[in-house]
């Protein structure tokens, strides 16, 4: 069946939107079902209820479209590949900055502070996981920041406490801190 579907003309529009779930179990059939397996786009829309082998081939060739465009440059890399409802499904993404990841003629967005409790976990994390293990101290200890917020934040507290000497005539920071 796989010759009948790579000879047909190309895709049109499917019957009715893919939702991320199908999209999720399509992906996960892909890899299940390389190219070369038989009755591939059956066993793929068997995975797949209410969706037919014809509507499994032309939303594989309508993916292959997309990354081809992708890796000509034609259109922006998402920010992320799986935002939650975080943006509304199908917004525009014409005003970002391939390279830089940031929107053009937009100012970078301030971070949130770092609580006194994040700090605190943070410090636990340190003693627990030690410096430079921003990985495991974000996943387990401060699970409200990234692995980068986590580096960032060592970086500017070990700047700090390195410069304890003229802490005085600083004002007071939350890396001051320095027991959990």
């Amino acid at each position: 069946m796989d010759l009948y579907y790579q000879h047909q003309a190309a895709p049109a529009p499917a019957s009715r939107p893919w939702s991320k779930e199908e999209d999720k179990a399509f992906e996960a059939a892909l890899v299940a079902f390389p190219e070369q397996s038989p009755d591939r786009w059956e066993r793929v829309a068997a995975g797949l209820p209410g969706r037919t082998p014809q509507d499994a081939w032309e939303h594989y060739q309508a993916l292959v479209a997309d990354v081809d465009l992708i890796e000509r440059g034609a259109v922006d890399i998402p920010s992320s590949w799986d935002d939650d409802d975080e943006r509304s499904a199908g917004a525009p993404a014409a005003n970002t900055d391939r390279r830089a990841g940031k929107p053009r003629g937009e100012e970078r967005r301030r971070g949130i502070p770092w609580s006194e409790e994040e700090h605190k976990l943070f410090l636990d994390g340190l003693d627990k996981y030690g410096r430079g293990d921003w990985r495991n101290i974000s996943r387990f200890a401060v699970r409200t920041r990234t692995p980068t917020q986590v580096a960032s934040h060592a970086q500017k507290y070990f700047i700090r406490q390195a410069n304890a000497a003229t802490r005085d005539s600083k004002r007071k920071s939350i890396h001051d801190i320095t027991t959990p």
